[in-house]
């Protein structure tokens, strides 16, 4: 074998394992790996302006491609920046690897330049944490970081890299690409058995793992059976809203019709989703224990069922396994009318009207954008009020279309729609904002601009940090503090990075505004000037102070 740096073997096992794009920050504390990916032309290294914004980007390129994003931060600041994408890649199941230059091996524990346990830090939000002290060890660590992101949940993980360890000059055997375990098709036959006794099934779609095959397999399935399918928080994507068994989303601001049929359902079909929070309104719309429910939970890791959901029958398998095995089963003679109903209660719900008083009204123009904008759109946002006109109005196309973090973390779109645009440069790519959530991330238009990628930023600025204020406002009627935001020009500022831009204050003016953005090249960005009193598409804040407390 011919000896080579800890850096080279490195970026090879990353080649051996299909790595064909990084997301960094650089750092002193990596150089070798650097070094090496400058005679790497078959990975894209993507530089970027913070290092929120990298692992947000490797998140969300995870979640495209179902294989790690690839994250390259130095340690200490760059690290502790870039645990907010740990974090959303944990809660949201997604797979991602972060490699953290670490300091050299001589100097640990002498709270060394910027030295941090990164075991210790980030263990409670990776899958595994670890740290390759020996450059020998690289492709094993690395197959082995493959294969704990992609498996059961998807999710994160990190690798510390001491920084001398990289310049280590030794043999290393190199390690073939690792797939995803296959698991075995399950047993649907008890689940069948339950479906056919149900009087009012309703299944719950989402978590992790789906696919085109997948999402098609479970909504033919669903449509021979007559199954309304609901979605779990910011997961819409897992089969196409054009589907005549979709009923909509749960989470914030949900249907309420679709509420009462969770409740009125006797039988819960839960494929994928882990049923946290938001999907089920604080652990309410489903209680863990479901009195009078009969729960069924499909999910590829073992350890989750029957962890917070008591499960009447518990079924480990991937989305696909599982659908597919649905799809072969003899459907019933007729299928049920509930779906169909479903469907046409999600539509009345999803047609947005017109709201007086309103010079800048969402609805219209999410309404405007379905119109002109191709139906597998991939539209990425962060946190916020302003996304509830998105999940409410914009029908999905089916896995990769949504990027949207269930873990709630602000500046996630803009990072997200780069990632999206260079991951899919045929596709249409949209990246929504608040004006509290833009400024967090916002300085990843210059990353946008420097590797020419193609997607359009709309900001929607209320002059608020807008949810907080709605709370404030329910809690503590008129009591206004630190919710209140000064903002920039959006437009001159996305034209000094160099992106076209323009500024929008009245409905009518968007879908001429759009169809211009469409007309350039680049980065566009719609600088939307609205009202915080219209403060969610059902809502306003004078309404919320008058309603009675509790």
């Amino acid at each position: 074998m011919t000896k080579r740096t800890g850096g080279r073997i490195l970026v090879d096992s990353l080649l051996a394992q299909g790595c064909d794009r990084i997301f960094t920050v650089p750092g002193e504390s990596f150089l070798a790996v650097l070094d090496a990916l400058h005679d790497t032309p078959a990975i894209d290294l993507v530089t970027c302006r913070q290092e929120g914004g990298v692992t947000f980007m490797a998140c969300a390129d995870g979640t495209l491609t179902g294989r790690p994003g690839i994250a390259f931060v130095t340690r200490g600041p760059g690290a502790t920046n870039a645990s907010i994408g740990v974090h959303v890649a944990r809660q949201d199941s997604q797979p991602m690897i972060l490699f953290i230059g670490d300091v050299d091996r001589g100097t640990r524990d002498r709270e060394a330049f910027q030295e941090i346990d990164f075991q210790a830090m980030f263990a409670p939000i990776a899958k595994w944490a670890a740290r390759i002290d020996d450059a020998r060890r690289i492709p094993e660590y690395v197959a082995r970081a493959y294969a704990t992101a992609m498996n059961g949940r998807p999710g994160p993980v990190v690798l510390a890299l001491p920084e001398d360890m990289l310049c280590d000059m030794v043999d290393a055997t190199d390690r073939p690409r690792v797939e995803r375990c296959d698991q075995f098709p399950p047993s649907v036959a008890p689940v069948l058995e339950q479906l056919r006794a149900a009087r009012n099934p309703l299944a719950i779609v989402g978590g992790a793992g789906w696919n085109s095959a997948a999402s098609a397999a479970f909504a033919g399935f669903a449509r021979n059976w007559g199954l309304p399918v609901a979605a779990a928080f910011r997961r819409q994507d897992a089969i196409d809203n054009a589907a005549p068994v979709w009923a909509g989303n749960l989470g914030y601001g949900p249907n309420p019709r679709l509420v009462e049929r969770v409740r009125a359902a006797d039988l819960l079909l839960v494929v994928g989703p882990r049923l946290g929070e938001a999907t089920t309104d604080g652990y309410t719309l489903v209680n863990p224990d479901h009195p009078g429910q009969t729960l069924i939970h499909v999910h590829p890791d073992p350890a989750e069922l029957n962890s917070a959901y008591r499960a009447d029958i518990a079924v480990c398998a991937g989305m696909w396994e599982f659908a597919d095995a649905l799809a072969a089963a003899e459907p019933p003679i007729e299928p049920s009318p509930a779906a169909a109903q479903a469907h046409a209660e999600w539509q009345r719900w999803s047609t947005p009207a017109p709201r007086e008083g309103v010079a800048m009204d969402l609805g219209p123009c999410v309404a405007a954008m379905r119109e002109a904008l191709p139906a597998d759109t991939i539209i990425c946002n962060g946190a916020g009020n302003y996304s509830g006109w998105w999940h409410r109005y914009w029908p999905y196309a089916g896995p990769g279309s949504q990027l949207a973090p269930t873990a709630g973390a602000m500046g996630y779109g803009v990072p997200a729609a780069v990632a999206a645009a260079l991951r899919r440069p045929n596709r249409m790519v949209v990246a929504l904002a608040g004006d509290g959530c833009f400024l967090m991330n916002g300085q990843e238009l210059a990353t946008a601009v420097q590797h020419d990628a193609q997607m359009l930023v709309i900001i929607v600025d209320n002059g608020a940090y807008g949810t907080i204020r709605m709370h404030q406002e329910r809690e503590y009627p008129g009591r206004v503090a630190a919710t209140r935001l000064a903002n920039p020009d959006f437009a001159a500022l996305a034209r000094a990075y160099g992106c076209w831009a323009e500024t929008v204050e009245r409905t009518e003016d968007f879908a001429p505004a759009l169809a211009r953005a469409q007309g350039q090249r680049g980065v566009r960005l719609l600088h939307f000037r609205t009202d915080v009193e219209a403060i969610t598409p059902a809502a306003t804040l004078a309404a919320i102070r008058r309603r009675p407390a509790g």
